[in-house]
């Protein structure tokens, strides 16, 4: 039986481990085959606060061909033995990660926070506590994932494997830099896959600082590794001839062209978590005061920068006025709790640099002549990237702001009458991937999830996720599922082994 990670002795607790990186000491190095390593590359990345634009860092190691190639192989070499690792070793090991990364939830939440701009309240202890459980709860899963059996009465006893893959990789986005890496390193390492992260060029240093833990925890060299860098890093890895699976979240552009060169090189498998424009579907005989609230949340949370943010408001005309003024009047409280991401009374931050800003801040202005501005609709301060909670209404199915993801607060609000006409509505659109229902008929809300093209629908809730269940759209939403069984099985390569029973 192997052993491998700290031995602890019968009745005793893991030793506090402290992080030797925080918002002071910002750890700026690859970690490849368990040792923090200066890039090949001689191009660095440069990141600035998004409160006041204030330059961060701009001697961020950016991962080349030959770091990617060196991680590929350590990983590579790691493989054989860790496969065999025994699921309680490997499963402590996941748990001491997790529990690593919980005690030092708010060095990590501001490493983060220093170029997403993130309050810790609202935000960044949700996605450390996310973090924490993705490792835990696919920990609790490495000697539970089983495979199946058919009848042998042809004579044949057919028995079905789950496999490890080999080198897997993940590509994580910049609006959920720790989040997303329990939800993809967790069902990997459970299954025996080695794991490369690869953190977003605009929010590394959380993931970058994992390598200490990851050390500390006892995963052995190269199972383990972050490489920081741009998006082509992102493409050499996407690209690589040995790793055998990418997971990527991002945008539905990126996805496209990862999907690309997956296939063009050795047709890795691919998990794509892309872009979103959620509807929220609000009917006369709703809790008012509840989908109200869903629904201002929903756009606001991560100032809007989530992949499924409710994004396209419907609601029944019989409730649409009153609707329209609890809403209204929730968006303005929202906006004045944007500011200083370090303050504790903050609970919406700014945009996470320039180029989103610049971007955000042109849907509004082009907004205004696509409909009615309801709230909103400007920026706030003289500097930094902060853009008011906005509601366009009365937008034409076919507008802009209605169509594209715009990635920022900002939402459209339409009435609209029979259930027909909105199931139609909700399905007018070139993504798929969460979706909302507010009613108190459980019919009509069954109905509508089954009609609804969506790999998601909330009844009386919309916008969120649960590590236990399937994540992940259809249509240009994406493909293959994260979270709960579906993960592990993307994961895993299934092998039969067909046994003559008559020889």
């Amino acid at each position: 039986m192997t052993s491998l990670g700290p031995s602890l002795k019968a009745g005793d607790g893991p030793k506090k481990f402290e992080l030797p990186f925080n918002k002071d000491n910002l750890c700026k190095k690859l970690f490849i085959n368990n040792e923090y390593v200066e890039s090949k590359n001689a191009k660095k990345l440069e990141l600035r606060n998004p409160k006041d634009g204030s330059l961060v860092a701009d001697d961020v190691a950016l991962a080349g061909e030959a770091d990617v190639d060196a991680a590929v192989a350590a990983a590579e070499a790691a493989f054989p033995a860790w496969r065999k690792v025994s699921p309680t070793a490997r499963r402590d090991m996941m748990y001491r990660l997790a529990d690593l990364i919980e005690e030092n939830g708010e060095a990590f939440a501001a490493m983060t926070r220093l170029t997403l701009g993130a309050p810790f309240g609202s935000f960044g202890s949700f996605e450390i506590n996310l973090c924490a459980e993705g490792f835990r709860y696919y920990g609790a899963w490495v000697d539970k994932f089983s495979g199946e059996t058919y009848p042998q009465d042809d004579g044949f006893l057919k028995i079905v494997r789950n496999e490890p893959l080999g080198v897997t990789a993940g590509i994580i986005p910049w609006n959920g830099p720790m989040g997303n890496v329990g939800m993809k390193a967790g069902p990997a390492l459970a299954t025996g896959n080695c794991f490369i992260l690869k953190p977003s060029e605009k929010t590394p240093f959380s993931a970058l600082a994992l390598g200490a833990l990851i050390r500390e925890a006892g995963f052995p060299p190269g199972v383990f590794q972050v490489l920081s860098g741009d998006g082509g890093t992102g493409a050499l890895i996407a690209s690589h001839m040995r790793v055998r699976k990418v997971s990527f979240t991002g945008s539905t552009a990126t996805g496209r062209r990862i999907q690309e060169m997956a296939a063009r090189s050795n047709l890795k498998r691919v998990t794509l978590e892309l872009g979103g424009k959620s509807p929220a579907v609000v009917f006369d005989d709703c809790n008012l005061e509840n989908a109200v609230s869903w629904c201002a949340n929903a756009i606001t949370a991560n100032t809007g920068q989530v992949c499924f943010a409710a994004s396209r408001v419907y609601v029944q005309e019989g409730v649409y006025d009153k609707f329209v003024a609890a809403y209204k009047k929730l968006m303005e409280d929202k906006a004045a709790v944007v500011g200083d991401p370090e303050a504790e009374s903050t609970v919406l931050g700014p945009l996470v640099d320039k180029a989103q800003f610049d971007r955000v801040r042109g849907f509004l202005e082009r907004g205004r002549s696509q409909g009615s501005l309801l709230v909103g609709g400007g920026t706030i301060g003289d500097k930094g990237y902060f853009v008011q909670p906005t509601v366009f209404e009365n937008v034409a199915e076919d507008a802009e702001i209605c169509k594209d993801e715009i990635f920022g607060p900002v939402a459209v609000l339409n009435k609209f009458k029979t259930e027909e006409e909105i199931i139609a509505k909700a399905n007018d659109s070139n993504f798929g991937l969460m979706a909302g229902v507010f009613t108190q008929d459980i019919n009509r809300a069954m109905r509508l999830s089954a009609e609804i093209d969506s790999g998601m629908v909330g009844v009386n809730c919309v916008s969120l996720c649960f590590l236990q269940a399937p994540f992940g759209g259809s249509k240009e939403s994406g493909v293959g599922r994260e979270n709960g069984m579906a993960a592990l099985k993307m994961f895993t390569e299934p092998k039969t082994v067909m046994v003559n029973l008559t020889y």
